[in-house]
Protein backbone atom coordinates (compact mmCIF):
# COMPACT_ATOMS: atom_id res chain seq x y z
CA UNK A 1 0.00 0.00 0.00
CA UNK A 2 1.65 3.02 -1.35
CA UNK A 3 -1.11 4.90 -3.15
CA UNK A 4 -3.15 7.42 -0.86
CA UNK A 5 -5.47 6.35 1.61
CA UNK A 6 -8.58 7.57 3.61
CA UNK A 7 -8.20 6.81 7.27
CA UNK A 8 -11.34 7.23 10.23
CA UNK A 9 -8.30 7.96 12.56
CA UNK A 10 -10.11 5.20 14.63
CA UNK A 11 -7.80 4.07 17.31
CA UNK A 12 -8.54 0.84 16.58
CA UNK A 13 -7.26 0.33 12.72
CA UNK A 14 -4.58 3.37 12.60
CA UNK A 15 -1.72 2.32 14.19
CA UNK A 16 -2.00 -1.68 12.40
CA UNK A 17 -2.13 0.91 9.02
CA UNK A 18 0.46 2.77 9.56
CA UNK A 19 2.72 -0.34 10.35
CA UNK A 20 1.69 -2.34 7.49
CA UNK A 21 2.65 0.64 5.88
CA UNK A 22 5.99 1.57 6.90
CA UNK A 23 7.06 -1.79 7.35
CA UNK A 24 6.91 -2.21 2.89
CA UNK A 25 8.35 1.73 2.64
CA UNK A 26 10.37 2.35 5.64
CA UNK A 27 12.42 6.12 5.52
CA UNK A 28 9.12 7.55 3.19
CA UNK A 29 6.81 9.99 5.06
CA UNK A 30 3.38 10.93 5.22
CA UNK A 31 0.66 14.58 4.15
CA UNK A 32 -1.97 14.18 5.91
CA UNK A 33 -5.54 16.37 5.04
CA UNK A 34 -7.71 15.94 8.28
CA UNK A 35 -11.01 17.15 7.83
CA UNK A 36 -12.43 19.80 10.60
CA UNK A 37 -14.83 17.65 11.96
CA UNK A 38 -12.29 14.80 13.30
CA UNK A 39 -9.68 17.67 14.33
CA UNK A 40 -9.78 15.80 17.72
CA UNK A 41 -8.94 12.81 16.55
CA UNK A 42 -5.61 14.54 15.22
CA UNK A 43 -3.51 13.53 18.29
CA UNK A 44 -3.72 10.31 17.98
CA UNK A 45 -2.39 10.74 14.27
CA UNK A 46 0.29 12.57 15.97
CA UNK A 47 1.07 9.91 18.58
CA UNK A 48 1.14 7.04 16.16
CA UNK A 49 3.40 8.82 13.78
CA UNK A 50 6.23 9.17 16.89
CA UNK A 51 5.99 5.99 17.99
CA UNK A 52 6.72 4.33 14.94
CA UNK A 53 9.31 7.06 13.91
CA UNK A 54 7.07 8.36 11.04
CA UNK A 55 7.42 11.76 9.63
CA UNK A 56 4.25 13.30 9.60
CA UNK A 57 2.91 16.76 8.15
CA UNK A 58 -0.34 18.31 7.11
CA UNK A 59 -2.94 20.90 7.75
CA UNK A 60 -6.88 20.54 9.07
CA UNK A 61 -9.48 21.17 6.23
CA UNK A 62 -13.18 22.29 6.25
CA UNK A 63 -13.92 19.04 4.55
CA UNK A 64 -12.31 16.25 2.45
CA UNK A 65 -13.25 15.33 -1.02
CA UNK A 66 -13.12 12.13 -3.48
CA UNK A 67 -14.14 11.21 -7.11
CA UNK A 68 -17.89 11.00 -5.59
CA UNK A 69 -17.86 14.36 -3.80
CA UNK A 70 -17.62 15.19 0.40
CA UNK A 71 -16.10 12.88 2.79
CA UNK A 72 -17.78 12.95 6.03
CA UNK A 73 -14.37 13.35 8.28
CA UNK A 74 -11.53 11.38 8.76
CA UNK A 75 -7.83 11.81 7.29
CA UNK A 76 -6.38 10.92 3.92
CA UNK A 77 -2.96 10.01 4.25
CA UNK A 78 -0.82 10.37 1.12
CA UNK A 79 2.80 8.56 1.31
CA UNK A 80 6.15 10.90 -0.45
CA UNK A 81 9.81 9.99 -0.29
CA UNK A 82 10.97 13.43 -0.05
CA UNK A 83 15.03 13.36 0.86
CA UNK A 84 14.00 16.57 2.94
CA UNK A 85 11.56 16.92 6.24
CA UNK A 86 8.92 19.03 6.22
CA UNK A 87 9.30 22.54 7.85
CA UNK A 88 6.98 23.60 10.10
CA UNK A 89 7.03 27.35 10.74
CA UNK A 90 5.36 29.82 13.05
CA UNK A 91 4.85 33.51 11.64
CA UNK A 92 4.35 36.24 14.06
CA UNK A 93 1.38 38.12 12.31
CA UNK A 94 3.06 41.81 13.29
CA UNK A 95 6.70 41.35 12.32
CA UNK A 96 5.97 41.40 8.28
CA UNK A 97 5.82 40.12 5.03
CA UNK A 98 9.77 40.24 4.46
CA UNK A 99 10.83 39.03 7.35
CA UNK A 100 8.08 35.38 7.18
CA UNK A 101 9.94 35.33 3.55
CA UNK A 102 13.16 35.72 4.78
CA UNK A 103 12.27 32.81 7.43
CA UNK A 104 10.90 30.54 5.10
CA UNK A 105 13.38 30.96 2.61
CA UNK A 106 16.27 30.02 5.32
CA UNK A 107 14.58 26.84 6.05
CA UNK A 108 13.57 26.40 2.10
CA UNK A 109 17.14 26.72 0.93
CA UNK A 110 18.16 24.22 3.54
CA UNK A 111 16.13 21.54 1.98
CA UNK A 112 16.99 22.21 -1.45
CA UNK A 113 20.65 20.90 0.01
CA UNK A 114 19.39 17.86 0.47
CA UNK A 115 17.27 17.44 -2.73
CA UNK A 116 19.19 15.20 -5.21
CA UNK A 117 20.52 16.81 -8.12
CA UNK A 118 18.85 14.02 -10.34
CA UNK A 119 15.40 14.65 -9.27
CA UNK A 120 15.22 17.74 -10.73
CA UNK A 121 13.91 21.34 -9.59
CA UNK A 122 11.36 20.36 -6.93
CA UNK A 123 8.28 22.16 -5.86
CA UNK A 124 7.92 23.87 -2.77
CA UNK A 125 4.39 22.81 -1.69
CA UNK A 126 3.13 25.43 1.11
CA UNK A 127 0.21 24.69 3.71
CA UNK A 128 -0.73 28.19 5.05
CA UNK A 129 -2.91 29.37 8.05
CA UNK A 130 -5.82 30.98 6.32
CA UNK A 131 -6.17 33.59 9.52
CA UNK A 132 -2.51 34.91 7.81
CA UNK A 133 -3.25 38.56 6.79
CA UNK A 134 -0.66 39.01 3.91
CA UNK A 135 0.05 35.68 2.72
CA UNK A 136 0.26 37.45 -1.33
CA UNK A 137 2.74 39.51 0.39
CA UNK A 138 5.02 36.74 1.77
CA UNK A 139 4.64 35.15 -1.49
CA UNK A 140 5.93 38.10 -3.44
CA UNK A 141 8.92 38.74 -1.13
CA UNK A 142 9.66 34.95 -1.15
CA UNK A 143 9.92 34.74 -5.09
CA UNK A 144 12.63 37.79 -4.74
CA UNK A 145 14.48 35.24 -2.41
CA UNK A 146 14.39 32.35 -4.27
CA UNK A 147 13.05 32.97 -7.39
CA UNK A 148 13.34 30.07 -10.01
CA UNK A 149 15.03 27.58 -7.72
CA UNK A 150 11.67 25.80 -7.32
CA UNK A 151 7.70 25.65 -8.06
CA UNK A 152 5.63 26.48 -6.04
CA UNK A 153 2.14 25.52 -5.11
CA UNK A 154 0.28 25.57 -1.84
CA UNK A 155 -3.31 26.15 -0.15
CA UNK A 156 -4.77 27.54 3.09
CA UNK A 157 -6.43 25.69 5.53
CA UNK A 158 -8.49 26.47 8.83
CA UNK A 159 -12.43 26.28 9.71
CA UNK A 160 -14.73 27.58 6.65
CA UNK A 161 -16.16 29.09 9.76
CA UNK A 162 -12.85 31.93 9.29
CA UNK A 163 -12.48 31.57 13.25
CA UNK A 164 -8.86 31.67 14.39
CA UNK A 165 -7.83 27.54 15.55
CA UNK A 166 -4.42 25.36 15.44
CA UNK A 167 -4.58 23.98 11.80
CA UNK A 168 -0.86 22.87 10.67
CA UNK A 169 1.33 20.25 12.34
CA UNK A 170 3.77 17.99 12.36
CA UNK A 171 4.08 14.44 14.02
CA UNK A 172 5.48 16.72 17.69
CA UNK A 173 3.29 20.03 17.26
CA UNK A 174 0.12 21.52 16.04
CA UNK A 175 0.00 25.29 15.56
CA UNK A 176 -1.75 28.24 13.85
CA UNK A 177 -0.63 31.36 12.65
CA UNK A 178 1.99 29.64 10.13
CA UNK A 179 2.83 28.12 7.34
CA UNK A 180 4.04 24.16 6.52
CA UNK A 181 6.66 23.50 3.90
CA UNK A 182 7.19 20.64 1.85
CA UNK A 183 9.81 19.91 -1.16
CA UNK A 184 7.72 17.33 -3.49
CA UNK A 185 8.60 16.39 -7.00
CA UNK A 186 8.41 18.62 -10.07
CA UNK A 187 4.58 16.62 -10.82
CA UNK A 188 3.81 18.08 -8.03
CA UNK A 189 3.73 21.50 -9.85
CA UNK A 190 -0.37 22.37 -9.52
CA UNK A 191 -2.07 23.64 -12.19
CA UNK A 192 -5.17 25.93 -11.25
CA UNK A 193 -8.48 27.47 -12.78
CA UNK A 194 -11.48 29.53 -11.74
CA UNK A 195 -13.30 29.94 -15.21
CA UNK A 196 -14.63 33.10 -14.08
CA UNK A 197 -15.47 35.56 -16.96
CA UNK A 198 -14.42 38.95 -16.41
CA UNK A 199 -16.56 42.05 -17.69
CA UNK A 200 -15.28 45.36 -18.90
CA UNK A 201 -15.76 47.69 -16.38
CA UNK A 202 -13.30 48.51 -13.53
CA UNK A 203 -12.81 50.66 -10.24
CA UNK A 204 -10.45 51.09 -7.83
CA UNK A 205 -9.44 49.85 -4.39
CA UNK A 206 -8.55 53.45 -3.09
CA UNK A 207 -7.90 52.53 0.65
CA UNK A 208 -6.60 48.66 1.37
CA UNK A 209 -4.67 47.25 4.50
CA UNK A 210 -4.15 43.37 3.88
CA UNK A 211 -7.09 41.92 2.91
CA UNK A 212 -9.33 44.52 4.19
CA UNK A 213 -10.58 47.16 1.56
CA UNK A 214 -11.91 50.34 3.55
CA UNK A 215 -12.25 52.44 -0.12
CA UNK A 216 -13.35 51.74 -3.35
CA UNK A 217 -13.24 54.62 -5.99
CA UNK A 218 -13.16 56.78 -2.55
CA UNK A 219 -15.94 55.69 -1.33
CA UNK A 220 -16.54 53.00 1.97
CA UNK A 221 -15.99 49.87 0.15
CA UNK A 222 -19.22 48.54 1.35
CA UNK A 223 -21.59 51.35 -0.08
CA UNK A 224 -19.61 50.56 -3.03
CA UNK A 225 -19.77 46.98 -3.43
CA UNK A 226 -23.42 46.85 -2.92
CA UNK A 227 -24.29 49.63 -5.32
CA UNK A 228 -22.01 47.34 -8.06
CA UNK A 229 -24.00 44.07 -7.03
CA UNK A 230 -27.27 46.25 -7.74
CA UNK A 231 -26.27 48.04 -10.80
CA UNK A 232 -24.36 45.22 -12.70
CA UNK A 233 -26.35 42.38 -10.83
CA UNK A 234 -29.80 43.47 -9.83
CA UNK A 235 -29.20 41.97 -6.26
CA UNK A 236 -29.99 43.84 -3.04
CA UNK A 237 -27.00 43.58 -0.91
CA UNK A 238 -27.38 43.40 2.86
CA UNK A 239 -25.35 43.85 5.95
CA UNK A 240 -27.46 40.67 6.98
CA UNK A 241 -27.33 38.45 3.74
CA UNK A 242 -23.52 39.69 3.20
CA UNK A 243 -21.92 36.42 3.91
CA UNK A 244 -24.08 34.36 1.91
CA UNK A 245 -23.77 37.03 -1.21
CA UNK A 246 -20.13 37.31 -1.06
CA UNK A 247 -19.38 34.00 -2.57
CA UNK A 248 -21.73 34.88 -5.65
CA UNK A 249 -20.17 38.05 -6.27
CA UNK A 250 -16.69 38.07 -5.91
CA UNK A 251 -13.90 40.66 -6.86
CA UNK A 252 -11.52 40.79 -9.30
CA UNK A 253 -8.23 41.90 -9.01
CA UNK A 254 -6.46 43.08 -12.61
CA UNK A 255 -3.02 42.31 -13.03
CA UNK A 256 -0.82 43.93 -15.73
CA UNK A 257 -1.39 41.28 -18.08
CA UNK A 258 -4.91 41.37 -17.75
CA UNK A 259 -5.07 37.98 -15.94
CA UNK A 260 -7.72 37.90 -12.75
CA UNK A 261 -7.21 36.61 -9.26
CA UNK A 262 -10.44 36.59 -7.23
CA UNK A 263 -10.79 37.77 -4.35
CA UNK A 264 -13.71 36.33 -2.12
CA UNK A 265 -15.50 38.95 0.33
CA UNK A 266 -15.89 36.85 3.60
CA UNK A 267 -16.93 39.49 6.42
CA UNK A 268 -17.89 43.16 6.70
CA UNK A 269 -16.83 45.23 9.71
CA UNK A 270 -18.55 47.85 11.76
CA UNK A 271 -16.44 50.63 9.71
CA UNK A 272 -17.99 49.45 6.69
CA UNK A 273 -14.46 47.83 5.29
CA UNK A 274 -14.87 44.38 3.44
CA UNK A 275 -12.71 41.73 4.52
CA UNK A 276 -11.67 39.21 1.52
CA UNK A 277 -9.96 36.39 1.17
CA UNK A 278 -6.23 37.44 -0.33
CA UNK A 279 -4.82 40.68 0.21
CA UNK A 280 -5.91 43.49 -1.92
CA UNK A 281 -3.30 45.90 -2.94
CA UNK A 282 -3.70 50.06 -2.32
CA UNK A 283 -5.15 51.17 -5.92
CA UNK A 284 -5.39 47.92 -7.88
CA UNK A 285 -7.96 47.50 -9.99
CA UNK A 286 -10.97 45.80 -9.29
CA UNK A 287 -14.03 44.52 -11.65
CA UNK A 288 -17.15 42.90 -10.00
CA UNK A 289 -17.56 38.93 -11.05
CA UNK A 290 -20.82 37.41 -10.97
CA UNK A 291 -19.95 33.69 -10.64
CA UNK A 292 -21.67 30.99 -13.26
CA UNK A 293 -24.93 30.04 -12.46
CA UNK A 294 -23.60 26.50 -13.07
CA UNK A 295 -19.81 25.32 -12.84
CA UNK A 296 -19.91 23.85 -17.03
CA UNK A 297 -17.15 21.87 -17.94
CA UNK A 298 -14.60 24.37 -18.93
CA UNK A 299 -12.56 24.83 -15.67
CA UNK A 300 -11.68 21.42 -15.84
CA UNK A 301 -11.29 20.48 -18.80
CA UNK A 302 -8.68 23.26 -18.46
CA UNK A 303 -6.78 21.84 -15.29
CA UNK A 304 -7.17 18.44 -17.07
CA UNK A 305 -5.41 19.70 -20.42
CA UNK A 306 -2.95 21.48 -18.53
CA UNK A 307 -1.72 18.40 -16.13
CA UNK A 308 -1.19 16.48 -19.80
CA UNK A 309 0.35 19.12 -21.47
CA UNK A 310 3.02 19.03 -18.50
CA UNK A 311 2.98 15.43 -17.43
CA UNK A 312 1.47 13.27 -20.60
CA UNK A 313 -1.06 10.63 -19.80
CA UNK A 314 -2.24 10.81 -16.33
CA UNK A 315 -5.25 8.41 -15.92
CA UNK A 316 -4.72 5.80 -13.60
CA UNK A 317 -2.60 8.04 -11.11
CA UNK A 318 -3.47 9.65 -7.88
CA UNK A 319 -4.39 12.95 -8.18
CA UNK A 320 -4.29 15.64 -5.60
CA UNK A 321 -7.24 18.49 -5.80
CA UNK A 322 -7.96 21.51 -3.95
CA UNK A 323 -11.74 23.11 -4.27
CA UNK A 324 -12.17 26.46 -3.02
CA UNK A 325 -14.59 26.81 0.24
CA UNK A 326 -16.46 29.70 -1.28
CA UNK A 327 -16.67 27.95 -5.15
CA UNK A 328 -18.64 25.20 -3.38
CA UNK A 329 -21.20 27.20 -1.46
CA UNK A 330 -21.53 29.51 -4.32
CA UNK A 331 -22.39 26.22 -6.32
CA UNK A 332 -24.34 24.29 -3.54
CA UNK A 333 -24.61 20.76 -4.66
CA UNK A 334 -23.60 21.24 -8.43
CA UNK A 335 -20.02 21.37 -6.71
CA UNK A 336 -20.61 17.72 -6.83
CA UNK A 337 -20.70 17.65 -10.62
CA UNK A 338 -17.57 19.19 -11.02
CA UNK A 339 -15.65 16.94 -8.94
CA UNK A 340 -17.36 14.18 -10.37
CA UNK A 341 -16.17 16.05 -13.79
CA UNK A 342 -12.83 16.35 -12.61
CA UNK A 343 -12.87 12.06 -11.82
CA UNK A 344 -14.15 11.04 -14.72
CA UNK A 345 -12.12 13.34 -17.30
CA UNK A 346 -8.70 12.70 -15.63
CA UNK A 347 -9.54 8.93 -15.04
CA UNK A 348 -7.61 9.80 -11.59
CA UNK A 349 -6.96 6.27 -9.24
CA UNK A 350 -7.55 8.22 -6.88
CA UNK A 351 -8.72 10.98 -6.97
CA UNK A 352 -8.17 12.93 -3.15
CA UNK A 353 -8.22 16.24 -1.53
CA UNK A 354 -9.98 18.70 0.02
CA UNK A 355 -12.07 21.99 0.52
CA UNK A 356 -9.53 24.94 0.85
CA UNK A 357 -9.78 28.48 1.46
CA UNK A 358 -7.30 29.93 -0.72
CA UNK A 359 -5.00 28.54 -3.44
CA UNK A 360 -1.41 28.94 -4.47
CA UNK A 361 0.03 28.75 -7.95
CA UNK A 362 1.44 30.13 -10.64
CA UNK A 363 -0.71 30.76 -13.90
CA UNK A 364 2.56 28.91 -16.50
CA UNK A 365 4.90 26.23 -15.65
CA UNK A 366 7.41 28.50 -14.47
CA UNK A 367 5.70 31.48 -13.45
CA UNK A 368 5.76 33.14 -10.01
CA UNK A 369 3.66 32.26 -7.27
CA UNK A 370 0.40 34.03 -6.73
CA UNK A 371 -2.68 33.66 -4.09
CA UNK A 372 -5.98 32.52 -5.64
CA UNK A 373 -9.61 32.66 -4.40
CA UNK A 374 -12.41 30.63 -5.84
CA UNK A 375 -9.94 28.04 -7.89
CA UNK A 376 -10.10 24.41 -8.40
CA UNK A 377 -6.37 23.27 -7.82
CA UNK A 378 -4.77 19.72 -8.73
CA UNK A 379 -1.17 18.17 -8.70
CA UNK A 380 -0.02 14.71 -9.73
CA UNK A 381 0.78 12.58 -6.38
CA UNK A 382 4.15 10.73 -6.98
CA UNK A 383 5.17 9.00 -3.72
CA UNK A 384 8.27 8.59 -4.94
Amino acid sequence: MNAPWHSPLDSGQLEMQLRQWQSSHPGQQLLALVAESDQQQLPLLQTCCLHLGIGLAGGIFPRLLDGQGFLPGGAWLLPHASPADAALLGIHPDRGAATAARQMADQVLHMLQQWPAAQGKPTLFMLFDAMLPDIASILDELYLLLADQVYYGGVNAGSESFQPMPCLFDQHHTIGHGVLCLLLPSSANPVIAHGYAAPQQTTCATATAGNRIFQIDWRPAFDSYRQMVQEQFGAELTRENFYSFGVHFPLGVVLANQQVLIRVPVALEDDGSVFCVGEVPENALLIMLQAPSEPGTECVDSIVDGLRQRHGEISQQPLLGFYCAGRSMHFGPAALEEISHLQASSAAAPLVGALTLGEIASLQEWGYPLFHNASILCSLWRSA
